[in-house]
């Protein structure tokens, strides 16, 4: 029989996972918002956990975190520290174009659901 403990732990896992696999879809030269990856990943509005959950994976992650934005293709990671710049040069490593600290999102935005995407 499973406690409460064993439930949220796995409901916590369960949620990790969803989001892992969707943050692995997105492809090189796109973006989503905090907002967008958590409602492509079944978790309704929770955008500052998953800030919170990127924040934490492993420096060696192979998940494509850097194509993660904030809402209105806003680069929250800030400028100058080390995860900021290295989500910078990444983007730019993958033809993404920033202006103003933002990414157009009607020209990087990831439609999962467009075909041509």
């Amino acid at each position: 029989m499973s406690s409460a403990l064993d439930m949220t732990q796995e409901s916590a896992e369960g949620r990790r996972t969803a989001l892992y696999l969707v943050l692995d879809q997105i492809p090189p030269g796109k973006v989503v918002s905090y907002g967008e990856l958590a409602e492509m990943a079944g978790l309704g509005r929770a955008a500052r956990w998953v800030g919170r959950t990127l924040s934490q994976l492993p420096a060696d992650t192979r998940l494509p975190w850097h194509r993660v934005l904030g809402a209105g293709g806003r680069l929250s990671l800030e400028q100058g520290t080390p995860s900021g710049d290295e989500q910078r040069a990444r983007l730019r490593a993958e033809g993404v174009s920033m202006h103003n600290n933002r990414v157009n999102m009607s020209r990087h935005g990831w439609r999962p659901m467009d075909h041509n995407s």
